[in-house]
């Protein structure tokens, strides 16, 4: 139940990717298509663009779009449901849709901090539920990958909107991102019993829509540059493959350094 750990081959294996139409979900998609595996991917917005990118680079590989509020639990069991039944088994579950709200404590409403939370933190909740019981725990195998933040370790991370004032990322994303660690290693601490891992990786500041037009104080990093989505991507198969068969309930800081300690 419990193998070594191996190469990172995912030929044949089934992933769900959420948030996967763009940025860091998009170029996961991609990474765990280019090492063999079929990808679900599931998105608010139209996926066309990777599909297509991702169909026309590996055409032995094989795509699916689910177009869902992932906050919407039936939704969720829906997606899952379609893509057991389309592929026979669901491998990799990668928990990347998120949103992230920059306003501070004393702006905040209850709308912002709830959105911030049913995203990061319920999403994941409720595709982690849908994907273990029954299909990875039937099976006696599968990887779960959450994308978390090191917002959730620090309590925010420094930015500024060109032009405009300094600012941290706001208390209900550091929150849910917390939440998201813990949910983490809760999880690990359940399922490993059915030969299932679960792990996080905590991004620092990455090129992405959701950071355009926001500067980074990267020169207080050890390595000096924002992260790409490919950072997080390559560290994503890292988790998804049999490299990691020892590795479970860990946050793995992809931050540059910022996070060190």
């Amino acid at each position: 139940m419990w193998p070594l750990s191996s190469h990172e081959d995912l030929k044949g294996k089934v992933a769900i990717v959420t948030g996967a139409s763009r940025g860091i979900g998009a170029a996961c998609a991609y990474a765990l298509a280019r090492r063999g595996a079929n990808v679900a991917i599931v998105d608010l917005l139209p996926a066309d663009d990777i599909r297509g990118k991702i169909e026309t680079d590996f055409p032995e590989v094989q795509t699916l779009g689910y177009e869902i509020d992932i906050r919407n639990k039936g939704q969720v069991v829906q997606a899952v449901q379609a893509t057991a039944e389309q592929w026979g088994h669901i491998d990799i579950l990668v928990n990347n849709a998120g949103t992230c709200s920059r306003l501070s404590l004393e702006a905040m409403t209850e709308e912002d901090w709830d959105r911030d939370i049913s995203t990061n933190l319920k999403g994941s909740f409720f595709f982690t539920q849908a994907v273990v019981f029954p299909y990875m725990k039937e099976q006696g195998y599968g990887k779960i990958i959450n994308i978390s933040s090191i917002s959730g370790m620090i309590g925010g991370v420094v930015s500024s909107v060109q032009g405009g004032d300094s600012g941290r990322s706001g208390p209900a994303y550091a929150a849910s991102k917390g939440g998201v660690n813990a949910f983490t290693k809760w999880v690990a601490k359940e399922v490993g019993k059915y030969g299932i891992y679960c792990n996080a990786i905590a991004p620092g500041s990455v090129v992405t829509e959701l950071t355009r037009n926001m500067n980074y104080p990267v020169d207080n990093q050890p390595i000096q540059r924002m992260g790409e989505p490919e950072d997080i991507a390559e560290a994503v198969v890292y988790l998804a493959s049999p490299a990691s068969n020892y590795v479970s309930g860990q946050v793995l800081k992809v931050c540059g350094g910022l996070a060190i300690g």
